[in-house]
């Protein structure tokens, strides 16, 4: 700024020099011009001459003028000038004042630099650490469960170590009496002896009384002490057959209490061994013996049973409906024809969590007790063509093996469950023989959140999420990971057998909310969609059911299949796009930030919304995506606190006209406002 005032002022001394020296040239060429001319000069002359000099006057006047202004102008712009100087120098003396700033700046900039690399390092390092923690937990939890069957293993053993040392006692106690009636026996053969003596002498007595019994009368003191004494005998040889008899009944009771002692002592002897042999196998299991494992059958034998759902869908005649919307009318009819009544949204919701199962594992039926959440997956199934294993959750199911099954090590041979056998039999990626491989089956976790889902289902879901896309599955690499091993011990050198739980699986969960109850973690519901069953309005009095329901047929997974559509056809679809920007906005406005994963899930259930009479596809999907992933997210925020935000969800739900959804919004928020945190409480339909 200061360089180009002195440049203008400069620029404007120039000019007017150059005037200055223009009108004195003239000046100068005026006077000669004079000086030169005639002395006498006639009128006409003098009349141009008059007129030239007005012009000439005209122009300096005008000149003149323009030199005061510029004069004028040059004194505005020496006082700008001399503004701008001031200015100049104060700046001048700030930046000097500042400069010790300027160089703690660039120390504070190279600081923060240097700790925006070493972050960037520490995060790197901190997602390397996450990885190393995770699979050491997984190893923790793999030895814990180890520990926890060793420890429980142990202290049956030690417990039978007492019961032996126990029992050893009672042995010793059995070898004393034993002596004991062995120094019995003897003391009877003695007494015997004693009393055949004291026969004998009673034989003599009475001998010798015969001989004398003519001399009674002379003999009577004699003979009177001979009958005390005779009665005195028979009284001890009395009370010695009673003690006799006695002590043999005392000497049988004990003979077959040790009987019965020894045969327990056996038992336990015997228990005590197999009880060792399980350690060993446990031990060899862990690693702590490298014993070879022989089995004396086929320890998968039960495995390869086939289950009884199996058994029907193998009776079953092949359905093939016209088309996906056909199926749905079928589903509808079968369950109008069995007394139920189900909006036609919730039949098309879990219609569309069943079909997206590649991107989110299972749907999940919340609510109170006695709203049809485990008669839907059923009729479903039945009205669909599928397979369908009700798995009863008991409380106290604590591990994967609940679901799958556990090795005997006893019997040597694989316990499976009916959901092990069928997940074997419908594997055919590992079984190919198998003639189930293009059968579908939905497995339903009834009342899943008895017990900690994360003790025995998470591992099982971790499995189903890193399943291969399915154009990949055939290659073994690439499900390695979601592949489930059984946990069955076999020779150095050879590979546990291996299940792939595939996409002909459909995995469905209902989860009763009382205080009986666990509830459901983030890992849970961000892989599932939820499906939460309000309390209804009113109870409507259920139709009767129709006693000659349709045969239930079996739907082929390659039919199936070609239902399904990628997210990717909706990638240029402006609609869904916007909404779906707005959904992020509103979850980050919230707190509860959505991620890669939910978002390719929601496109997929919008993408695989079924094209029915009736329906809304991308509308409605949307505001089922709404209900089912981001509302249950909510869970636990201050309503007050997010007051404009739930207000611009209200309006997001009004723009794609769910009056529904938007009505169940704000009573979810006015109860919110009682208990002081949001819980989504589901919509009537």
């Amino acid at each position: 700024m200061l360089t180009s005032n002195i440049s203008l002022v400069l620029a404007v001394g120039v000019i007017l020099a150059i005037l200055i020296i223009v009108q004195i040239t003239l000046a100068l060429r005026h006077d000669h011009t004079i000086a030169a001319a005639p002395k006498f000069e006639t009128l006409a002359s003098l009349d141009a001459r008059i007129g030239e000099k007005r012009a000439t006057l005209l122009d300096l006047e005008n000149d003149l003028r323009l030199r005061r202004e510029a004069l004028a102008n040059l004194a505005d712009m020496q006082a700008e000038l001399e503004q701008t100087t001031r200015k100049r120098d104060d700046l001048l003396s700030e930046w000097a004042t500042l400069g010790y700033k300027r160089a703690e700046v660039r120390e504070v900039r190279e600081e923060i630099e240097a700790a925006v690399i070493e972050r960037q390092s520490a995060l790197a390092e901190l997602s390397q650490a996450q990885a190393e923690l995770e699979e050491i937990k997984d190893r923790i939890e793999s030895a814990e469960r180890l520990i926890r069957g060793m420890d429980d293993l142990k202290r049956q053993f030690d417990e039978l170590s007492r019961k032996v040392e126990d029992q050893r006692g009672v042995l010793s106690d059995l070898d004393d009496a034993k002596r004991k009636l062995d120094e019995f026996k003897s003391r009877a053969a003695e007494l015997e002896s004693e009393i055949a003596r004291s026969q004998g002498s009673l034989d003599a007595a009475l001998s010798d009384l015969a001989e004398v019994d003519a001399r009674v009368h002379a003999q009577r003191e004699a003979l009177a002490t001979l009958e005390t004494t005779r009665s005195d005998l028979q009284a001890q040889i009395a009370d010695a057959r009673a003690r006799h008899q006695q002590l043999i009944e005392t000497l049988e009771t004990e003979a077959r209490d040790l009987a019965q002692k020894r045969d327990e002592r056996a038992a336990q002897e015997a228990r005590l061994a197999s009880l060792q042999a399980l350690v060993e196998a446990e031990r060899s299991k862990a690693g702590q013996s490298t014993g070879s494992l022989t089995a004396a059958e086929d320890p998968l034998r039960d495995l390869r049973t086939v289950p009884p759902v199996l058994q029907v869908m193998k009776a079953a005649k092949d359905y093939v409906p016209g088309d996906e919307a056909a199926a749905i009318k079928g589903v509808a009819d079968r369950m109008r024809d069995s007394g139920l009544t189900y909006h036609p949204r919730v039949l098309r919701a879990f219609h569309t969590a069943m079909k997206v199962n590649e991107t989110t594992q299972m749907a999940v039926l919340a609510g109170i007790s006695g709203t049809g959440k485990s008669q839907l997956p059923r009729v479903y199934a039945a009205g669909m063509g599928i397979g369908f294993l009700q798995v009863p959750v008991q409380p106290r199911w604590d591990s994967p093996q609940d679901l799958m099954g556990f090795y005997n090590y006893i019997e040597q041979r694989f316990r499976p469950t009916d959901m092990a056998r069928a997940l074997w039999h419908l594997d055919g990626a590992n079984n190919e023989q198998s003639p189930f491989r293009d059968q579908m089956m939905l497995v339903l976790l009834d009342e899943m959140n008895l017990a900690r889902v994360e003790y025995y289902f998470s591992d099982f879901l971790s499995r189903l999420e890193s399943r291969p896309p399915r154009d990949r599955v055939s290659n073994r690499s690439a499900r390695k990971d979601a592949e489930i091993e059984l946990e069955i011990p076999v020779r150095e050198g050879e590979a546990a057998p291996r299940i792939f739980p595939g996409y002909n699986l459909l995995f469905a969960g209902t989860m009763n909310e009382d205080e009986s109850t666990q509830s459901l973690s983030d890992k849970v519901v961000d892989r599932a969609n939820v499906l939460r069953f309000a309390a209804p309005a009113q109870i409507h009095r259920a139709a009767a059911a129709n006693a000659n329901l349709p045969e239930v047929g079996k739907l082929s997974w390659h039919r199936w299949q070609g239902w399904v559509r990628s997210p990717d056809t909706l990638r240029n679809d402006s609609q869904v796009g916007e909404k779906l920007d707005q959904i992020v906005k509103l979850m980050k406005e919230f707190g509860r930030p959505i991620g890669h994963r939910l978002g390719r899930s929601i496109l997929a259930y919008v993408a695989n919304y079924p094209q029915v009479e009736g329906a809304r596809p991308i509308v409605d999907a949307l505001c089922d995506q709404i209900e089912m992933r981001l509302l249950p997210k909510l869970r636990g925020i201050d309503v007050d606190g997010a007051d404009v935000t739930f207000g611009n969800l209200r309006k997001l739900v009004d723009d794609l006209k769910d009056d529904d959804l938007s009505a169940a919004i704000n009573s979810s928020v006015d109860a919110g406002r009682q208990r002081g945190q949001f819980v989504w409480q589901g919509v009537t339909r």
